[in-house]
């Protein structure tokens, strides 16, 4: 092995280097980088095991490197550790003396769960809901761990309402690049905590966050409207996160080369899609903002009426406006059922050349123009879900690593592509790049979500004014450089 050292034995009898566990922990989401394979793959089954690994790395000469792996959601090789070791992060689920998900009501801090960083989303749903409880921030898909959300930000369309998850965390447990286990909140250690929220996973190993939860609606009314004018679409946007009322807002833009019920959801049927069809068909790009109220019992006498009065004045096309009731957990899981028809085709496990932006409000309408209707709609290439909606900056924290606009509106962008094979895979990468030129053009007030880049420099310009105190922290909690290199920051 390359430089993992002499490992002691409670290290080696947790390691796998049978080259087929090797592969498939070397896959990813994306199924775009390939062959960047670990020495081998660790399976801790407690807390101290994945402290014991990092110490006896951080105590070498020349340390190797380590990645931990959730779900393996990410998608450009960001969980991956070449020539080091990955540690698989879910087989702590196999030892009951680990975190799990604990739900607990205290008088100052009200509900809450603390949650072990392997966790599901769902499996923590699950947990909650038992209790009429439930976390009050999202993924739009739910099968990705604790972990791995809160190393990059976790959003959907609560987020202008609740913030994202990691505005939603009281307290973690983490082991540092030094093989510390470390409690950390905004009062204690907080240098710790706020590095290591929207961190991408550089200064430490989530083991254990504390996740605000309230009560659990029972159920939801889902609603859809279609614009064919994007300014209209925007404003309507920007208007509904202002007000009071509603618990969810996404947009999304429909293509008439695209399926109009995809895999994020199924909503509209069949007549209101041969509907939608005629309309797109005339219109080539549209626009469908969603909006979601959650409801309990005691209102469902009153909530079509409080429906009635959140649309008044809003600019949809008329006779283009949809409705759903559904229950609150069958919302929040809508992917799953896509997921798992796109599985039994043998379409969910092909290239994802995804691009996710933070674009300011500032430049949305010039966006519009310049990617939606100039790369987008004139390539006229298949694409999966592009989503576009608002979000409010005063719910993001400016001492977390992430990056996001100075502008106090901001735009979601998420070109969410799926590929049938590596040919198409290209084609829609070049088609990522051409949208990146654009904004690299307009300066640096476009952020990437769930960034890549492949140098340096680029990094220190995706930080900005964030990178010295970055670098500082890394330094500070990871000075060896191990943790999570397959995100090439300082690698």
């Amino acid at each position: 092995m390359s430089n993992l050292g002499n490992l002691p034995p409670n290290i080696l009898s947790k390691l796998s280097r049978d080259s087929n566990v090797i592969i498939e922990s070397s896959k990813d989401f994306g199924k775009i980088v390939l062959e960047k394979f670990p020495d081998g793959v660790y399976f801790p089954t407690s807390v101290n095991d994945i402290i014991d690994l990092v110490k006896f790395s951080y105590d070498l000469s020349v340390p190797f490197h380590i990645a931990a792996r959730g779900h393996g959601h990410s998608i450009r090789g960001q969980a991956m550790a070449q020539n080091g070791l990955i540690v698989e992060m879910n087989s702590l689920n196999n030892n009951n003396e680990n975190c799990g998900i604990r739900v607990y009501s205290d008088s100052n801090l009200g509900f809450y769960a603390d949650v072990g960083g392997e966790q599901l989303w769902i499996d923590v749903l699950n947990a909650t809901i038992e209790r009429d409880l439930a976390p009050v921030s999202w993924t739009d898909y739910l099968y990705l761990t604790v972990g791995g959300t809160l190393s990059n930000a976790g959003i959907s369309g609560q987020t202008f309402q609740y913030g994202p998850q990691i505005s939603n965390v009281l307290e973690m447990d983490v082991i540092t690049g030094k093989g510390e286990l470390v409690t950390c909140s905004k009062d204690m250690n907080s240098e710790l905590f706020f590095a290591v929220l929207g961190g991408l996973g550089q200064f430490g190993i989530i083991i254990r966050a504390r996740i605000v939860l309230q009560k659990a609606p029972k159920r939801v009314k889902w609603v859809r409207m279609l614009y064919d004018d994007f300014s209209k679409f925007t404003k309507d946007q920007e208007h509904l996160i202002s007000i009071d009322g509603l618990d969810y807002v996404e947009g999304s833009l429909m293509l008439e080369q695209s399926s109009i019920n995809n895999w994020r959801s199924s909503f509209f049927s069949p007549s209101n899609q041969t509907k939608i069809e005629s309309l797109l068909s005339q219109n080539e790009i549209m626009y469908c903002l969603e909006m979601v109220k959650y409801y309990d019992d005691h209102i469902s006498n009153t909530i079509d009426e409080e429906l009635k009065k959140l649309v008044k004045g809003l600019k949809y096309l008329p006779g283009f406006i949809f409705n759903k009731d559904t229950t609150f957990v069958e919302f929040l899981d809508r992917v799953r059922s896509g997921e798992l028809e796109l599985q039994s085709k043998g379409l969910w496990d092909v290239p994802h050349p995804w691009l996710n932006l933070f674009v300011p409000k500032s430049n949305i309408m010039d966006f519009n123009v310049a990617v939606f209707k100039d790369i987008i709609l004139k390539q006229k290439k298949p694409t999966g879900s592009i989503l576009v909606y608002p979000t409010c900056r005063k719910r993001w924290d400016d001492r977390m690593s992430i990056v996001i606009p100075e502008e106090e509106t901001f735009y979601i962008v998420g070109f969410l592509h799926s590929s049938s094979g590596y040919d198409e895979c290209k084609i829609l990468d070049n088609q990522n790049e051409e949208i990146l030129k654009y904004c690299d053009n307009i300066g640096p007030n476009i952020k990437q979500y769930l960034p890549y880049y492949k140098i340096k420099e680029d990094w220190i310009k995706h930080f900005g004014k964030k990178w010295n105190i970055f670098q500082e922290r890394k330094n500070q909690f990871d000075p060896k450089k191990i943790l999570s290199p397959g995100q090439q920051i300082f690698n």
